[in-house]
This record gives C-alpha cells, structure tokens and sequence, in this order.
C-alpha cells in the first residue's frame, strides 16, 4: 500500500473507531492473476477491487478495501446494501464449444 493510500486508510479508520460499528461477513473472490498474486472482487460491493501478492496480503487488502468503501458510502450518505443471507457458490458446468 502506498503511503498516500496508507495514510487515507489510517485516517478512516480513527473515524471508524469513534463511530458506532458492527462486523459483517463479506464474500470475497479471489483469483489468480496471471502475473502472480490474487486479483479480489467483493460482488455485494460493486467496483470494490484490491489484489496481493500473497493469499494473506490479499485478504488484508480486501478488509481495508471493504471498510474503505463502506465509509465512502457513509461519507455520501449513501445506502449501505442489505446483507441477504449467506450467498450460495457453487460450481456449473457448460458445454465448451471446440
């Protein structure tokens, strides 16, 4: 993280700690970037994306990347999306064209 982005993500979280606040469970999907690492998307956030170099970076950057978004949206007093339950994944086959 660079330090500009650093220093953003400090400063919102002291908001955050003098904030009321609970814990949500997000979905996250990580996949593996062609140039090594992990690209993450968060589907219940629309555009919410952040990638590492490792697994656990990537998870790291993803929990920022969620309250990162989550105090935007607050900041522009935006709805916050409904948690809907616990999503289903699951794999679905498809006949490939050769």
């Amino acid at each position: 993280m660079d330090a500009v982005r650093s220093d953003e993500y400090n400063t919102s979280m002291s908001k955050m700690k003098t904030s009321r606040q609970t814990i949500g469970n997000f979905l996250a999907v990580f996949e593996s970037a062609e140039e090594g690492g992990y690209v993450v998307s968060v589907p219940m956030l629309p555009g919410c994306l952040t990638q590492g170099e490792t697994f656990e970076e990537a998870t790291k950057h993803a929990q920022e990347a969620i309250e990162t978004y989550l105090l935007a949206l607050q900041d522009l007093h935006e709805v916050r999306p409904a948690f809907r339950g616990q999503p289903i994944v699951a794999s679905v086959s498809a006949a490939i064209p050769v």
